[in-house]
């Protein structure tokens, strides 16, 4: 039976097949990818209203791909006071945000409780704003720095109001590529076991994976089946996110970048290979918002959100400083033959546009 009959006939794909899936021509992929869709989502593609906020860049890690902590490349260091992160909170949540998206860098002089500290005023100010805050890698340094233990943290940040975690961090499973790249930073199996045990506390969380650096496919599809694997052990992934790597202000020497028939071929195989993972985001920080709406057809139904301002990936040469206005977002969508869907952090309907 060839990798299409497999795929129609519903049957899970490992790593042979879907490496057979890349060989397929964009088209057939993206009717596959597309079916997949439906069948989940129809013609519905989500977004949110939300804003991103960096607190900090003065990092600890040096990671090649990285241009946002302060380094020789971006020479500007600066650690906001739990006030001023408060007060972006509100401004946003006035202007309609129903969520802050909150990362930021691995910073030893901050102290716990500046990390943990702005989560409960954001709540106190703000009690129905869902705060998506810590990546398993913050979490990890901050196990690290402060001689606590993974569940330790996680209990802390469930007390200070933290709703859901990002997927941040992931970059590549792959050992090899992650040494060469993240060296020092949390590992793979580390990484999958922030994440397990955040599901047992019966809380969800995203997964990302950075491509298009110095990774293979395989590299790639190892990454999905591993988050595979732990979806089918907790079902706590609402989202999977291919990051597209930036380029730009950074360490890592990459000669060749994805094509965008290589991105949207990369969506298409995660929406069949993750067929336990519901949601596919075509973040269009990374991806430009055109190839974004393209990427609708090849399996993803989800687009992020407003966003408002992004600091991580604009340091890189994303074109994400001052986010997207939502009229424009719900335009675009519609304009590409889609439904725009508002949903909340855990991707509940708020509203049909």
């Amino acid at each position: 039976m060839d990798v299409v009959e497999k795929v129609r006939g519903g049957e899970r794909i490992g790593l042979e097949d879907a490496l057979k899936l890349y060989e397929l021509d964009l088209f057939t992929l993206g009717e596959l990818a597309d079916e997949r869709r439906r069948a989940l989502h129809g013609k519905k593609t989500y977004f949110n209203i939300n804003r991103h906020i960096n607190p900090t860049n003065i990092c600890k890690d040096v990671c090649k791909f990285c241009a946002y902590s302060a380094s020789r490349k971006n020479p500007n260091p600066y650690t906001m006071p739990i006030e001023e992160i408060v007060q972006i909170a509100k401004s946003s949540w006035e202007k309609g945000a129903k969520e802050v998206h909150i990362v930021s860098a691995h910073n030893p002089e901050a102290g716990l409780e500046w990390y943990l500290g702005m989560f409960a005023a954001i709540k106190r100010e703000l009690p129905e704003i869902h705060v998506k805050a810590l990546t398993a890698a913050e979490i990890h340094f901050l196990s690290e720095e402060y001689g606590l233990s993974h569940d330790e943290i996680l209990d802390r940040m469930v007390e200070s109001g933290v709703d859901s975690m990002p997927g941040g961090g992931a970059e590549i499973f792959d050992e090899e590529v992650r040494d060469y790249i993240c060296k020092g930073k949390v590992s793979s199996e580390g990484w999958l076991a922030i994440h397990r045990k955040w599901h047992e506390r019966g809380k969800m969380s995203n997964a990302t994976m950075l491509f298009g650096h110095v990774e293979t496919r395989a590299h790639r599809i190892d990454h999905m089946l591993r988050l595979r694997a732990l979806q089918d052990e907790t079902g706590g992934f609402n989202c999977f996110i291919p990051l597209v790597y930036q380029r730009e202000n950074n360490y890592l020497k990459v000669e060749e970048f994805p094509t965008g028939q290589e991105i949207l071929k990369t969506m298409a195989v995660a929406r069949i290979v993750l067929d336990n993972i519901p949601h596919l985001k075509a973040y269009w920080v990374t991806a430009t918002i055109n190839l974004a709406l393209i990427a609708q057809e090849y399996g993803a139904n989800d687009l992020d959100g407003t966003i408002e301002r992004e600091s991580i990936q604009a340091a890189a040469g994303a074109g994400s400083a001052h986010g997207m206005p939502l009229e424009e977002f719900v335009h675009l969508i519609k304009d590409s033959g889609f439904i725009p869907v508002e949903r909340d952090s855990l991707y509940n309907e708020l509203k049909v546009w």
